[in-house]
């Protein structure tokens, strides 16, 4: 029988786990479900916008009462039609004229409109930005697209230089 000191030995000599070990590992287990509860908090956007986990997620925050970012998905909203004109009436102002889809699977914010304008020769003239509180304008408006929902928008933009004759739209 060789002996060896107490702080080698890894259990008592029955097999069962000293009453400490226990306490440390049932620590050491709350402060790893700790972290990870923390790592889901701060990463909570990116992992609600996996279409993957986002039904878990919305039936979890149901009983929960917890609330999830709004589903962002610039690329499932789909241009049905777009069209930039000049108004006769008024020289140097544009309409600018859009109808678009949510194609999204879940409700999803009013996207930001990217305009360019250009002009014969495919020269950038003008950009702008548009948040949905400047192309919706006072009108009413539920806060977000719903699935499938379809919308008309028109607004008036200052013609930033003569010859405009190309427009891109983005939704971001």
């Amino acid at each position: 029988m060789t002996h060896a000191p107490s702080f080698a030995h890894s259990g008592s000599r029955d097999g069962r786990a000293k009453p400490h070990r226990r306490a440390e590992w049932l620590a050491l287990s709350v402060l790893v479900l700790a972290l990870l509860a923390q790592l889901g908090w701060l990463e909570r956007a990116r992992i609600a916008a996996n279409p993957q986990l986002r039904p878990l997620l919305v039936s979890l925050c149901g009983p929960l009462h917890c609330s999830l970012p709004a589903w962002h998905e610039p690329a499932a909203i789909t241009m049905l039609a777009r069209d930039v004109i000049a108004q006769p009436e008024r020289p140097g102002v544009l309409r600018v004229q859009a109808s678009f889809r949510n194609d999204a699977r879940w409700p999803q914010p009013w996207p930001a409109l990217a305009l360019s304008l250009s002009d014969v020769n495919g020269r950038l003239l003008g950009a702008r930005r548009f948040q949905s509180d400047e192309y919706l304008g006072n009108a009413p408006h539920a806060l977000q697209l719903e699935p499938g929902q379809a919308v008309s928008i028109a607004f008036d933009i200052v013609e930033p230089a003569p010859n405009v004759v190309a427009f891109d739209f983005r939704f971001e």
